[in-house]
């Protein structure tokens, strides 16, 4: 177990912010809730916004850049979104040595000002649908911050998509939803349960927020994405109409979707253990490191180094990228060494030293399971990709039994309440109750419904806390 991590069991946020540091992932900024992502921590949301870039534009999404200022004046105009933001909001009121006529509101999230851009780009059915995204960041004024999961300024992507009709807006929500999972699921090693928000859980403004919901190490709940569909309530507005093939006027429906850097936090709390940093090879920016180690420094540097260097080529060209290093901290000690990239979440060490390389073969140390296997040399090309695979799988696997064996039903609150205190986890209720009742058993309990799963769509019966019939399945717990 690595000293300079407490262990989980103790003290888990104290385990959580030990991981981050201990694998030089951020730390914190002079401006209170916000932080700097250090390379490692930075390299890692690369591997995250590839993947989901890439399946954005698959889907015919392109990419855009809106403004980081907001005039105050666009928050208002839609009253629910500006009672949902406004106390989290950054106003700047003075520029250029002068008070401004009006404030301008730093980014919280960017319907109002794309909303007011789409106002002038569509006038015909013609002009829809439109769909872009953009890569950015966001502030909003953090009173609790903790290092990616909830920080006052943060990394994001935020979809907006503007379409003609009900029917294509929603099935829009949908398909982004199912993007955000296969992604999750698929290469952050995230098994997560789709669904629908409760009223009390719902973006401010929209008519219905569906979510990925992901169960953390410790039990709770985190909302990895969601997607929502905003109706005609921003075209309203911001007078996003078009004409129609009639040659009536119709107000656009709308939707937005996002993912953050809080899915780093995710990623954290779901793998990692007490020695460090655990990742899925897919988002690892190294996925393999070739350890060199020589009791002679000639032989070191005329026969097992060029070695190394021609493997990681090999696995370089295998793997698709610069995701092979080879180790040169040859004045640290060979297990210092090991240790190192064992808490930065490497998924897989292979190690050269004279033995190995007399056998020609390498000793593979997979980071998620500490298993160890000689790999040829001849074979490295393709045994090495196999075992990240291997992990790969083993990783979301793993996660997805844990979120199995911590999910719990009741049928009474009573039943509720005492799951919550002696088991905690997931907690499966047939719920119908409204906002008020939402905050009343959050008030008791500090769970809050985390959706209505899609796979329970067609499930009905007794509320646990109202005792009406006719109610859905839900999901509650406690959440990040």
């Amino acid at each position: 177990m690595a000293k300079n991590i407490t262990p989980k069991e103790k003290d888990y946020s104290q385990w959580y912010l030990d991981v981050i540091r201990a694998a030089e992932m951020a730390d914190y900024a002079p401006v209170r809730g916000c932080m700097v992502m250090r390379p490692t921590g930075y390299a890692i949301w690369e591997m995250v916004q590839k993947y989901f870039d890439d399946a954005f534009k698959e889907t015919g999404h392109v990419n855009a850049a809106f403004p980081l200022l907001i005039p105050q004046s666009f928050l208002s105009k839609e009253a629910e979104h500006v009672e949902g933001f406004a106390p989290e909001c950054a106003v700047v009121t003075h520029a250029g040595g002068e008070e401004l006529e009006e404030p301008l509101i730093i980014r919280p999230t960017s319907e109002t000002v794309i909303g007011h851009m789409y106002s002038k780009w569509v006038q015909s059915w013609r002009d829809l649908p439109i769909l872009i995204n953009q890569w950015c960041n966001v502030m909003r004024w953090e009173k609790r911050p903790r290092l990616f999961l909830r920080t006052s300024e943060f990394l994001w992507q935020e979809g907006h998509t503007a379409h003609a009709t009900k029917e294509e807006a929603v099935e829009e929500t949908l398909r982004m939803l199912e993007v955000y999972r296969q992604v999750m699921t698929d290469d952050l090693a995230l098994p997560v349960i789709k669904g629908e928000k409760s009223e009390g859980e719902r973006f401010p403004g929209a008519d219905n927020t569906y979510t990925c919901e992901t169960m953390m190490s410790d039990k709770k709940a985190l909302q990895a994405g969601t997607s929502h569909f905003l109706g005609q309530n921003f075209a309203k507005a911001f007078d996003i109409q078009f004409q129609d093939k009639d040659g009536s006027m119709q107000y656009a429906y709308t939707t937005s979707w996002g993912v953050s850097t809080r899915l780093i936090g995710a990623i954290i709390m779901t793998h990692s253990d007490n020695d460090g940093l655990v990742l899925p090879p897919r988002i690892a920016p190294q996925k393999a490191v070739i350890v060199p180690i020589s009791t002679s420094g000639e032989k070191l540097e005329k026969e097992i180094m060029p070695k190394a260097a021609e493997l990681k080529a090999s696995l370089c060209a295998s793997l698709g990228g610069r995701f092979t290093t080879i180790d040169t901290n040859f004045h640290m000690r060979p297990g210092d060494r090991f240790f190192s990239h064992l808490q930065k979440g490497v998924p897989l060490r292979l190690e050269l030293g004279e033995k190995e390389f007399a056998a020609e073969r390498l000793r593979a140390v997979r980071r998620d399971t500490g298993g160890r296997i000689d790999i040829a040399w001849s074979d490295a090309a393709t045994a090495v990709p196999a075992l990240l695979d291997e992990i790969q799988k083993n990783l979301c696997g793993r996660a997805l039994e844990f979120r199995r064996a911590n999910t719990h039903r009741a049928e009474s609150f009573e039943e509720f309440k005492e799951i919550l205190e002696k088991e905690g986890g997931f907690v499966e209720a047939f719920f119908g109750g409204s906002k008020e009742e939402e905050r009343a058993i959050k008030e008791v309990t500090g769970a809050t419904p985390r959706c209505y799963p899609f796979e329970n769509e067609g499930e009905r019966g007794k509320c646990f806390y109202t005792g009406r019939e006719g109610a859905r399945k839900a999901i509650f717990a406690k959440a990040y």
